[in-house]
């Protein structure tokens, strides 16, 4: 496996606590708990929203987080990023002026942990999603590629209580990003994808969350056509990738996986696991 662009730091000292507890046996222990801390998002002078994260990565968050609500595109860049933690705060800049007033009155509340947001003409550029037929995944890479995911040295190893999402090009996982929410997690990728001109069109995305709208849709937003999860799915989430032709795979654990939509990239080249 090639090793991966941007990784977890659970050595990080601002992402964990140490904080004092009784076992099940009534002895007293100390484990790790993640952190958790608002950050306020501003675009130009406009406030966007509030988000809950871990705070790492603020910049890519930021960024991803408005190309995934179809706030910023390649014909506007993004000219300078200030993050101040001790506001908690991080002001993303472009070269046009930008008003959202009126799309942040559209705001409505998702099921992903932590209250994410989605906002309701987003689904107005998903109904004209066109993803690319560029990406397969063979069976054959699922269970190593996994394997090699859930044993990197992660945040959710150390203190669990948070996602992760993976992405990656093939059987190589290239960027791995944690959160208290999936959809922070992903909208990291996303600002990195962004900020680095990287295209989706021949990517795999992998979450530890379930397969829900929300994480549908940002997907298809990133012009990713793979989808997985060793998690399950919900209805709509399910309806949506096939209404554009994701690739839908989640249970994944082991040899073992589900694929509910877009099956037409998945070459079935591993073994039959033993029943």
């Amino acid at each position: 496996m090639n090793k991966f662009t941007i990784t977890p730091d659970p050595d990080d000292a601002r992402l964990t606590e140490r904080v004092s507890g009784t076992d099940q046996d009534g002895n007293e222990i100390e484990i790790s708990v993640v952190t958790e801390r608002p950050l306020t998002l501003f675009l130009n002078g406009q406030e966007i929203v509030t988000m809950m994260t871990i705070g790492d990565y603020p910049d890519f968050m930021a960024v991803g987080y408005l190309v995934n609500q179809n706030m910023l595109s390649p014909d506007n860049p993004v000219t300078d990023i200030e993050v101040d933690e001790d506001l908690g705060i991080v002001v993303v800049r472009t070269k046009r002026k930008t008003d959202f007033e009126e799309k942040l009155r559209k705001k409505t509340l998702t099921s992903g942990c932590a209250q994410g947001t989605v906002f309701g003409d987003v689904m107005e550029k998903f109904e004209d999603a066109r993803l690319s037929n560029i990406a397969i995944l063979k069976t054959s890479w699922l269970t190593p590629l996994l394997k090699h995911i859930n044993t990197m040295p992660s945040l959710y190893l150390t203190a669990g209580a948070i996602h992760g999402c993976v992405l990656c090009h093939e059987d190589q996982p290239l960027l791995y990003m944690e959160d208290v929410g999936r959809h922070n997690a992903v909208d990291k990728i996303a600002g990195y994808m962004f900020m680095n001109s990287m295209g989706g069109d021949d990517k795999i995305m992998y979450t530890t969350g379930r397969l829900t709208s929300e994480m549908v849709i940002k997907t298809v937003q990133m012009g990713i056509p793979v989808l997985v999860s060793r998690s399950g799915f919900t209805a709509w989430g399910v309806e949506l990738a096939r209404k554009v032709g994701l690739t839908l795979i989640g249970r994944a654990r082991g040899t073992r996986f589900t694929v509910l939509a877009g099956k037409q990239r998945v070459i079935f080249d591993a073994e039959a696991p033993e029943q």
